[in-house]
């Protein structure tokens, strides 16, 4: 069972420390396959995940992210990686420039809003180096690392108080 959708939306939060529990290989696909059903643009799905739970590699991917060493903490670090040939070959330079990335982002949102459904803990990651996570992972030229996502359960007691956001006033025009 999982959260609505709403309340996973409100409980979403960046968390940088995990237990060292194993998360079960069941979640681990409902969190994929939720990912996969993200829109994108011409249904390309310009995506790939790389699941990495050896302990190594996530030490290595913590040293590509620029020491951030929670990465190497969480038992399960999700790569992922768009296509941009995959998006370009319907929508040409904007697909290859904007639509994989903007669909792979959709992607790591529903991987991240499942995880806190499923009760896990995961934080979006876009400071690293990408050419190191590249050869970390040995990930082929077609495909560029967008976003790391540590993945495991809390270890805090509570969860952080969701920080303060622009009132709605401020960020939104209606256009009639």
């Amino acid at each position: 069972m999982t959260k609505d959708v709403a309340d996973a939306i409100r409980e979403r939060r960046s968390i940088r420390r995990f237990t060292s529990d194993e998360i079960p290989d069941a979640a681990l696909s409902r969190l994929l396959e939720a990912a996969c059903l993200a829109p994108s643009a011409g249904n390309r799905q310009p995506w790939f995940f790389y699941v990495v739970k050896n302990p190594d590699t996530r030490q290595k991917l913590a040293e590509a992210a620029f020491g951030q060493k929670f990465l190497a903490e969480a038992p399960v670090v999700i790569v992922i990686c768009a296509e941009p040939a995959r998006s370009a070959a319907r929508y040409g330079e904007r697909g290859a420039n904007l639509y994989c990335l903007q669909d792979t982002a959709a992607a790591a949102m529903n991987l991240m809003l499942m995880a806190v459904g499923l009760g896990l803990a995961t934080c979006w990651i876009g400071a690293f180096d990408e050419e190191a996570v590249r050869k970390v992972l040995d990930i082929p030229n077609g495909l560029r690392p967008v976003v790391i996502v540590p993945l495991g359960y809390s270890n805090l007691a509570e969860p952080p108080k969701a920080p303060a956001r622009r009132p709605l006033n401020e960020v939104v025009k209606i256009v009639e």
